[in-house]
């Protein structure tokens, strides 16, 4: 009699978390499509973009406000692609991103085709990397200003052991 409830307690435990372990993967699915794309500008950067990210990481989890006037998001699951992992989602005035584990910028910039920058942000990353998406991509003239869309790769002191991998909108001066 107590084999049989063992049993039959065991198995109930063991489909509540397969059951579990289901859920969230069917949802770290659409979030890590979601981040990864937002990061790579799929699709480039905009308001309306930027929202739909920012709503998802909302669902998920409260931000970190406390460094770079940037809001992170840490995430309940880990999220990757391409050999690249994170667990934290960056959103700027101007940018949304991940935080990729490790110091990662050379490895991106290879992948997702770089080019090394001319600038290091008044100091704010040690190496960074961008490419400017396609003229049919960048936003309709008149509604951002002058500026492009860029995807970007930077690593530095103000985050130690991540990179940065982001959708960002520079304006031009």
């Amino acid at each position: 009699m107590r084999n049989a409830q063992f049993i039959r307690f065991t198995a109930f435990s063991l489909s509540i978390a397969f059951a579990t372990f289901q859920t969230e993967n069917l949802m770290a699915g659409p979030a890590n499509e979601k981040f990864f794309d937002a990061a790579l500008c799929k699709p480039p950067y905009s308001m309306t973009s930027a929202t739909e990210i920012y709503d998802a990481a909302e669902a998920l989890a409260k931000p970190d406000t406390s460094s770079l006037g940037a809001a992170i998001y840490k995430i309940p699951s880990q999220i990757g692609r391409d050999g690249f992992k994170s667990t934290e989602v960056f959103f700027a005035s101007n940018a949304v991103g991940i935080l990729v584990e490790g110091q990662r910028a050379d490895d991106l910039a290879k992948k997702y085709g770089l080019k090394p920058e001319s600038s290091d942000l008044l100091g704010t990353s040690t190496k960074g990397y961008s490419r400017e998406l396609p003229a049919d991509q960048q936003p309709e003239p008149g509604l951002a200003g002058p500026g492009k869309v860029r995807i970007v790769a930077r690593q530095g002191d103000a985050l130690p052991g991540k990179t940065l991998l982001a959708c960002e909108f520079a304006q031009d001066f």
